[in-house]
């Protein structure tokens, strides 16, 4: 199997939700937080002083819904390449446990369809509350 890059793996999910809003009409709203890969140091100073912050998750779906738990104010997924298999950093495990605190549900998922996989239990389970 072909080496994935995380863009290729974002660019494949996007790809998924733009042809499946009107099943997921929440999905217009999903969108990719620009926060890493690799960019020239001029860029890099720019984003930074603009208040990309490291670990944040690559995407976010801003749906709220009531859950057997709680309530979640939206969905924030870490994407990794499935292959081969990324790794999350110190940063964005505090960012996860940060944002878990205050009620949004994020995961980590490791190629689009598991991502894509997330999104529909999500969506579904918002459905049925």
């Amino acid at each position: 199997m072909k080496s994935s890059t995380e863009h290729d793996e974002q660019v494949a999910l996007f790809q998924w939700a733009r042809l499946n809003e009107s099943k997921y009409p929440q999905l217009k709203w999903m969108f990719a937080i620009p926060n890493g890969g690799k960019r020239h140091i001029g860029t890099a100073v720019k984003l930074k002083r603009e208040g990309v912050k490291a670990g944040v998750p690559d995407i976010f779906l801003p749906y709220s819904m009531n859950h057997s738990c709680g309530i979640y104010h939206g969905l924030f997924i870490e994407l990794k390449r499935l292959k081969p298999r990324g790794k999350t950093t110190p940063e964005q495990i505090e960012w996860i446990d940060a944002l878990h605190k205050e009620h949004y549900a994020v995961h980590v998922c490791w190629g689009w369809e598991s991502a894509r996989d997330v999104i529909v239990d999500y969506l579904r389970r918002a459905w049925d509350e």
